[in-house]
């Protein structure tokens, strides 16, 4: 397989990770991630301990999206082999009512039989809009406030979050 095709490959699972992040479908979170993989989160978070194995991440992501009204987008992704490092945009809600802010962030993902088998995440969420100080996101293409969507994942805007009185743990 071509280099160019493995990372598409990569990246087009990642984004159908977060469609199902966002969505909270366990069913496109299974078909994404491998049963024993194990989510690494960067302390002090909220929720910085560790997630392993593919159903507990698939319902935590889901109790996590209908909680703050997530939205989750790939802006840029390089791959070298099973390994494909990102930088996302997460667009929420700090409180129930409160404006949705951006959260930028990088995770670093690692593949096993094309499933994700390992996400290390790194950034910090506040509940203000973190950003690179002087960096033209829309010039380059990444997500912003009121186009919750990226030149690499323009499909983004067709997940949303479930209620929370239609989603159970």
């Amino acid at each position: 397989m071509s280099e160019e095709a493995l990372t598409d490959k990569n990246v087009e699972t990642i984004k159908r990770y977060y469609n199902g992040c966002t969505s909270g479908d366990l069913e496109l979170l299974h078909e994404t991630l491998h049963p024993d993989v194990v989510h690494y989160f960067l302390k002090p978070n909220i929720g910085s301990k560790h997630v392993g194995g593919r159903e507990h991440l698939s319902r935590y992501w889901r109790k996590v999206t209908r909680n703050i009204n997530a939205r989750w987008v790939v802006d840029h992704a390089i791959t070298a082999g099973e390994q494909t490092v990102i930088e996302w945009s997460l667009f929420w809600e700090p409180s129930a009512g409160a404006a949705r802010v951006v959260t930028r962030g990088a995770e670093w993902f690692v593949f096993e039989d094309g499933m994700i088998r390992e996400i290390r995440s790194y950034y910090q969420q506040k509940p203000n809009s973190t950003e690179l100080d002087g960096f033209d996101y829309p010039a380059c293409g990444y997500s912003i406030m009121g186009r919750e969507a990226s030149d690499i994942h323009t499909d983004a805007l067709a997940y949303a979050a479930p209620p929370k009185e239609e989603t159970k743990s």
